[in-house]
């Protein structure tokens, strides 16, 4: 039940019949009008801006058509207990505390698709996230990008649509070739006692080699490391597999499986680069021709060659793209738009792409190519995961175990946990930087949210336990005539936003309005309980040593939207702490 959407409803009813009976002129479409949560300073439920919309249409101010459309609003409406009109011309409507009797059934009743938008009209997404190189084990930068395309894809599959989650293996080019190389020579380490080249900066340092270099051995006697070149793409293979197993592992311990593993070498080695780049020619979108030097660089140093370029600026772009290097080699744009037909062609609505923040400067042309190959536009959505900093004793930290500069997924989830892992990274936009604190993280207090939500899970459970209920179980009840105090509607005004939030989420691919939506939550109810230490009639056990039917679905309302909340998010909520 989104009360918002209801009364959006319910006031462009209004506004059409006050049409019909040439009282009112109103647009084609009622883009614009809106039924919002008001600011806080004002006492009601809902405000709409239907009178600011239509002003100027009707020749009357926004106050003056407000004075008019509120009292029939309030005439057809038996739930409105008072509707106010305020500068500078919103609508003000506040309810009667039965209305929020009937929302508590309605959502008790309705528990497992509260939340869920049924009029939306339900799609098929591509959510292509993390693809990092398979030569090493994920870090920091690779974790809330993981966590972002999850969660993003958790909402959506919350709300009903479709997603299939993918992984794209860039295990084509001169990286794979160096990261086989430095495996051969971990082998050459472990095996026979060889001094590993850390004098060669195109080889792969990290020591986590050496567990590939030991686990390629063990399972495969017959082959002899003599020889680079004899054993070059075998090695390239076992290598990526060992790769591909540590970024499972990784992921797995993140919470996170991936639907598909795309392998951008059988993207090559199936011709589809040749492919697209004649689709593209055959819509005239490929030319040869030469690319002035990028802004900034010294144009005596810049060599124009002849290429086969994109017309990128036919999108928006600020130059055409090459799809060619000067050896003749595809460029990994090339393969990548190639990659992209690929999603295309599996008819998809909607792709989604998420990014690190090195990747910004990409967008425009990938976004590009795949309109070429679509035919349409904003079909491909690219979400930028932002950097993260971490911090310890108020310091920048680096903690890794293994040699080299970076913190491995593993080592943050050793240190915090998968749950405050995945929390955090989500507790602001994906669009700007992200301090994790983990002093913070690990404090038992309303500064570490995680911990604040489980806690209000937790007690919860805990009154539940006291009189030897299921927190897990339907409630039924035949009566639901309760009179909720001002303090109790707080919180249930708060639970009728969820919809409005998960609609947000999923619309805007913004997954981080879940959390920050839960610590709200949980912020009123661990107000409203520390209520029941000056007040009796608060708490939740009585004298009786039992719980009222009003505060029994009260409190089941609650844990329902933090449980929705929290396997969104993909975070544990504990009965006990």
């Amino acid at each position: 039940m989104n009360i918002f959407e209801l009364y959006l409803d319910k006031i462009k009813s209004i506004i059409t019949d006050l049409n019909k009976k040439n009282k009112l002129i109103i647009p084609e479409t009622f883009n614009g009008i809106t039924a919002e949560i008001p600011p806080i300073k004002f006492d009601c439920d809902i405000s709409t801006n239907v009178a600011m919309v239509l002003s100027k249409l009707n020749n009357k101010s926004p106050i003056e058509l407000a004075e008019e459309i509120s009292p029939i609003i309030k005439e057809q409406d038996s739930f409105i207990e008072t509707i106010n009109v305020v500068k500078p011309g919103f609508i003000n409507i506040k309810f009667k505390p039965l209305f929020w009797s009937n929302f508590i059934q309605e959502i008790i009743s309705n528990e497992s698709t509260f939340g869920i938008n049924k009029h939306e009209k339900k799609l098929n997404y591509l959510v292509e996230f993390v693809s990092a190189n398979p030569t090493g084990p994920l870090h920091v930068g690779h974790c809330r990008g993981a966590i972002l395309g999850d969660v993003i894809s958790n909402v959506l599959l919350f709300n009903k649509h479709k997603v299939t989650k993918e992984y794209y293996v860039n295990d084509y080019g001169n990286q794979i070739n160096n990261f086989t190389k430095s495996v051969y020579f971990r082998i050459r380490e472990v095996k026979f006692n060889e001094e590993f080249p850390d004098n060669n900066t195109d080889l792969y340092p990290g020591d986590y080699l050496k567990d590939f270099a030991k686990n390629i051995v063990s399972s495969n006697s017959e082959l002899n490391f003599d020889n680079y070149e004899d054993i070059s793409e075998k090695l390239t293979s076992l290598s990526i597999e060992q790769g591909l197993i540590l970024i499972k592992k990784n992921l797995k311990s993140l919470g996170i499986n991936h639907d598909n593993f795309v392998s951008e070498k059988n993207i090559v080695l199936n011709k589809e680069v040749e492919k697209v780049i004649k689709f593209l020619e055959d819509a005239n979108f490929v030319y040869k021709g030469k690319i002035k030097a990028p802004a900034g660089e010294d144009n005596k140093d810049w060599v124009e060659r002849e290429q086969l370029l994109f017309r990128s600026t036919d999108f928006g772009d600020d130059k055409d793209r090459a799809l060619k290097k000067s050896d003749g080699n595809w460029t990994y744009f090339a393969s990548d738009v190639a990659y992209h037909k690929n999603k295309v062609d599996r008819k998809f609505d909607y792709l989604i792409n998420i990014l690190g923040a090195d990747h910004a400067g990409y967008i425009k042309r990938i976004s590009s190519s795949v309109e070429a190959m679509s035919g349409k536009k904003n079909k491909l959505i690219c979400k930028i995961s932002q950097l993260v900093k971490l911090i310890k004793n108020n310091k920048p930290f680096k903690m890794s175990k293994r040699k080299g500069d970076y913190v491995t997924v593993d080592d943050l989830i050793d240190e915090v946990g998968k749950d405050a892992t995945r929390f955090i990274m989500l507790s602001r936009s994906s669009d700007v930087e992200l301090d994790f604190d983990f002093d913070k993280v690990k404090e038992q207090s309303k500064d570490n949210p995680l911990y604040y939500v489980q806690y209000c899970y937790a007690r919860i459970s805990s009154v539940f336990r006291h009189i030897n209920k299921d927190l897990n179980s339907k409630i039924e009840l035949d009566n639901y005539d309760f009179e909720y105090s001002s303090d109790e509607i707080k919180i249930l005004k708060k639970i009728s936003e969820w919809p409005k939030c998960v609609d947000s989420s999923s619309s805007k691919l913004e997954p981080h309005r879940i959390p920050i939506y839960l610590y709200d939550l949980a912020s009123e109810f661990h107000s409203y309980w520390n209520l029941g230490k000056q007040y009796p009639e608060k708490r939740f056990i009585n004298d009786q040593n039992s719980i009222t039917p009003d505060k029994l679905v009260f409190l089941k309302a609650i844990s329902n939207v933090i449980k929705s909340g929290m396997n969104i998010v993909g975070v544990d909520t504990p009965e006990k702490m």
